[in-house]
């Protein structure tokens, strides 16, 4: 039998998840982990962006987001592990040495029972605001500096802090409570990122 030219993996993904609320920095300690510690940071943001208009995925998931929908739970994971692949594939990715830091997935409840086919969760690191009103704040300032017109409105942001309280918080209860690190997200970027290399060295290095 010919051997594959594209290996086949077997093993489930070793993975960081990043959890909290719009504006609390899952993007930013995404990349400064990747960065610091050689891991691969992957945003659900980064996956549906990449898709060609083009290709069925990338037809299918503008099918929904032009009508303001969600993808169904299931065809959202089998996007993202044919993403994975991808990277895999064009050597971007290597889990074999690499941890890889999901940021917003899973998103649903059933979201994170349909992961766990490709993913062994090791830590989750959720980054906490008591006072939203801060969050806010910030991705307003974030969106004049980079022009994001979406993320100007106070009451449409209210609207995804809601939605995260209702529909993604709760996704952390499919998880065992010693897994979850938590971290005051209202801190500077710099204080977090401290607070998250001294608390999880043991797993990023």
């Amino acid at each position: 039998m010919e051997e594959r030219v594209l290996p086949q993996i077997e093993e489930k993904f070793q993975s960081i998840l990043i959890f909290g609320p719009p504006g609390a920095g899952k993007g930013t300690m995404g990349k400064f982990l990747s960065s610091a510690g050689n891991h691969f940071h992957l945003s659900s943001g980064d996956v549906f962006r990449g898709l060609s208009p083009e290709s069925p995925a990338g037809k299918l998931y503008h099918s929904f987001a032009g009508k303001g929908r969600l993808l169904p739970d299931e065809a959202t994971i089998e996007i993202w592990h044919h993403y994975v692949m991808g990277l895999i594939a064009t050597n971007r990715y290597f889990p074999k040495d690499q941890l890889l830091l999901l940021d917003g997935i899973p998103r649903t409840v059933k979201q994170a029972k349909i992961l766990e086919r490709y993913v062994e969760v090791k830590k989750i690191i959720l980054l906490e605001a008591a006072h939203p009103e801060t969050l806010i704040q910030r991705i307003q300032r974030r969106a004049l500096i980079e022009k994001r017109l979406d993320d100007r409105d106070a009451e449409v942001l209210k609207k995804r802090m809601d939605i995260y309280e209702q529909e993604t918080f709760p996704v952390l209860k499919q998880y065992d409570a010693n897994l979850i690190a938590r971290f005051n997200a209202e801190q500077r970027p710099l204080e977090v990122l401290r607070d998250i290399l001294v608390s999880l060295c043991d797993v990023l290095s």
